[in-house]
């Protein structure tokens, strides 16, 4: 163990969430990662002194609340200078985000600077805001956007205005602390809010006006008729205060979820009224998602629209996937300049309050 108590503290807690960051990336439901980054939070709380008092003896390790018996066996590997066995074998197991052939994905994504994105605690997600920040600036981004789901999704626990609002304060106080400490990326207030039956927007217009990027996304009511879904999509794309149109087609092709065919709608329509009103179209990076099809994002580029590559991701190892849009960009042939999220954030957030590009 080391000698400082609480330096090898530290490194159970980063052996910890570094086995959930890769068993997230995996695609491991996050709910059964949960069990370590619980641990994790368990050791952090733990001051040093206690930490050196438990030791090395895993049964000891398993009297502390929401430390089990693999979870111990990791803490000790660490507090012993040793990498734990699970993490040996994530790391082992991991694929690269992006083939090693793929030249133009690579060099693509060499552009990224933003995610706008992703859910936390406050809804579906597995993690707290704080923790997807902080991972996300350790892998180079230099701004995210936390878009955790409107009301009407009560199943995902949509935010309610008074709940948005408190995460708006929970955000700048965030933001307070990553500048005074000097990390590098900034914080973003927004939403994904749903895409009602009629093309309204799921939240108060006030304070869609208050936040930095509003996505809007259908999740109901996905098999429409063709011509409702094209004039509710539409009408959602024409709000001012629809920044990113979400994963559009909401198909679902692999998973544990099953799969699920695209919707329809006439997209040419729907990608003519995104440029006409400046409304970027997301490529979702999830791998069961992978919306737009590679059709609609070809249409979409001749169409002349503004893309947001976005990682989706409900938990921070799922953030790495952010890579796997990049991938599918660069093999359509969407340029750097027409992504929005390689742009700077002061370019970005001028875009979104004038629509100027």
């Amino acid at each position: 163990m080391s000698d400082d108590p609480g330096a090898g503290g530290q490194a159970a807690v980063e052996a910890l969430r570094e086995i959930a960051f890769w068993r997230e990336r995996a695609r491991v439901d996050t709910h059964r990662v949960k069990a370590y980054r619980k641990a994790a939070d368990a050791v952090e709380a733990l001051a040093p002194e206690r930490v050196a008092e438990l030791g090395t003896t895993a049964t000891a390790w398993q009297r502390i609340p929401d430390v089990g018996a693999s979870t111990a066996k990791a803490i000790v590997s660490a507090l012993e200078g040793s990498v734990p066995d699970a993490l040996a074998k994530a790391r082992a197991e991991a694929t690269p985000t992006l083939s090693p052939d793929d030249v133009a994905g690579a060099e693509l994504f060499a552009h990224a600077r933003g995610d706008l994105h992703m859910h936390t605690i406050a809804s579906d997600g597995g993690s707290p805001l704080e923790e997807m920040v902080r991972v996300a600036a350790r892998l180079g981004r230099e701004y995210v956007a936390i878009s955790d789901h409107s009301p009407r999704l009560r199943i995902a626990n949509g935010l309610s205005p008074a709940r948005l609002r408190a995460q708006i304060e929970e955000v700048a106080d965030l933001n307070a602390v990553l500048e005074d400490e000097g990390t590098g990326i900034r914080v973003l207030t927004a939403i994904e809010v749903d895409i009602l039956d009629d093309g309204s927007l799921d939240q108060e217009p006030a304070l869609l006006e208050e936040l930095d990027v509003v996505v809007g996304s259908v999740h109901s009511e996905l098999r429409m008729e063709s011509a409702a879904m094209t004039r509710r999509m539409v009408r959602a794309v024409a709000n001012p205060h629809l920044d990113v149109l979400g994963h559009c087609t909401g198909r679902l092709v692999e998973g544990a979820r099953g799969t699920r065919p695209q919707s329809q709608f006439d997209a040419e329509i729907v990608f003519e009224a995104c440029r006409e009103y400046g409304t970027a179209v997301e490529i979702n990076a999830r791998p069961e998602r992978r919306d737009p099809p590679d059709d609609l994002i070809d249409l979409a580029l001749d169409a002349e629209v503004l893309f947001a590559i976005d990682s989706d991701s409900h938990a921070p190892g799922q953030l790495d996937w952010l890579a796997l849009g990049y991938s599918r960009a660069a093999a359509r042939g969407v340029p750097a300049e027409r992504i929005i999220t390689t742009w700077p954030l002061e370019r970005l957030l001028r875009w979104t309050e004038t629509r100027e590009v």
